[in-house]
């Protein structure tokens, strides 16, 4: 994970964890409100391992916003609004078919109903390959998302996350429901810190399979890959600009780890920090003019800023002795990081113009915050019952989701941008 471990190696080095076939869902935390949905079984689905209605259900469970309700069975995008299903307790209805092609591609139709008014929110029509099915109910629950609560949903996007079984180390890239995956590397040398382009179509991360620390670019969809800072020295903590153009790393060179800004095509880097104290964990604010990084030059690690034209660090953390990992919103106001309170580290989000400060978890072993691109969620890694989890909470702390992998364990998730 790209947490407290590494800084106290002192330049990153981290664990990473096993490949997850199927997540479940554990939804807790008190005050949530959710909006009772019923989701119909698709008409045509029976058999097909991708049930659409299944995914978009699950998608929405999963968001912590929406419960499921009963659908009556036998419907599908033609139907009339069933009078028993506002009996039921359903607030909205979605059912819809779907029809494989003479050509291989499905037909995909869906209705969503406004069930306490009576009417219809809309009626949809798409054709997809086969391989993009599990893509289309993704965006399906998506729109459906958005349409109800206004803000734009993240089922379609990715992450990225690190598994480890044995001595093997993998890094992954699934869809946000940790399903649909592909392996982006595999290697017996630890894999740490991955991070996604703005674009999404590049992942940074660092590999150890040359016996030292790499910084790599990787495209995602052909697995072309550059090494973008090989250093001497160790090479870390990867953090992509917002226009995708440099990268801000942790270079050793000889010297205390401090932060430079590359090209992504490679080059001579440039020395933003200049202390004799460790400076790691860059983060870039969404307007580029910032770097966000963690620094024990105070005499414990605490988050600092520092502009990326150049000029002098201001400490940002104040609140507490052990402040790392930081990961900002996409609107810019939220800050994210893993405070340590007593013996237990937790993810904490800090409002950057109040300077309000909340506590999100309740688990004791949390790493990694990352930001969903809607900045409704953030995904973290945790321990619970022996096992490292993936965990994503909303800002105000009040709906958790569990992400369990079958038993696995999985560190280090960086959420992926809109745009797939």
């Amino acid at each position: 994970m790209r947490t407290r471990r590494q800084f106290v190696a002192g330049l990153g080095s981290a664990l990473a964890l096993p490949v997850a076939a199927q997540f479940r869902v554990e939804i807790s935390g008190v005050g949530a409100t959710q909006l009772p949905i019923a989701v119909a079984a698709f008409k045509g689905e029976a058999g097909m391992t991708a049930q659409v209605s299944a995914i978009v259900r699950a998608d929405l469970e999963r968001s912590g916003l929406f419960r499921s309700v009963d659908a009556p069975a036998g419907l599908d995008e033609r139907s009339a609004l069933p009078p028993e299903v506002r009996g039921r307790g359903a607030d909205a209805l979605l059912a819809g078919s779907v029809m494989r092609l003479a050509d291989g591609t499905f037909d995909v139709r869906y209705k969503l109903w406004d069930v306490v008014r009576g009417s219809e929110h809309f009626t949809r029509a798409t054709t997809v390959a086969a391989p993009d099915l599990r893509l289309a109910a993704h965006r399906i629950a998506d729109e459906i998302h958005e349409k109800l609560t206004g803000e734009r949903g993240v089922f379609a996007t990715r992450i990225a996350y690190v598994t480890k079984a044995g001595r093997n180390y993998t890094l992954r890239i699934t869809d946000a429901d940790g399903e649909g995956g592909q392996v982006a590397l595999a290697s017996a040398e630890p894999i740490i810190s991955p991070a996604w382009s703005p674009s999404g179509k590049d992942l940074a991360y660092v590999s150890f399979e040359s016996q030292k620390a790499v910084v790599w670019v990787q495209n995602v969809s052909t697995g072309a890959r550059a090494a973008v800072a090989n250093y001497p020295g160790s090479n870390s903590a990867p953090a992509w600009s917002p226009d995708g153009r440099d990268l801000a790393v942790t270079l050793s060179r000889g010297g205390p780890a401090q932060l430079h800004l590359v090209s992504r095509e490679g080059g001579t880097p440039r020395r933003l920090t200049s202390s004799a104290s460790i400076d790691t964990e860059p983060v870039f604010a969404p307007d580029g003019r910032t770097v966000y990084f963690v620094s024990d030059r105070g005499g414990g690690p605490q988050v600092y800023r520092v502009p990326t034209a150049g000029g002098n660090p201001e400490r940002v953390t104040f609140t507490g002795a052990y402040n790392i990992s930081p990961s900002i919103s996409p609107d810019g106001k939220s800050l994210a990081y893993i405070a340590r309170q007593g013996g237990a580290f937790r993810v904490t989000a800090l409002d950057l113009a109040s300077g309000t400060i909340q506590t999100l978890s309740d688990t004791n072993d949390d790493e990694s915050p990352s930001f969903a691109p809607n900045g409704r969620l953030l995904v973290y890694a945790s321990r619970e019952q022996g096992r490292d989890v993936l965990m994503t909470s909303t800002l105000d702390g009040k709906i958790r989701t569990r992400l369990l992998s079958s038993g696995l364990d999985m560190r280090e998730p960086a959420w992926g941008p809109f745009g797939r």
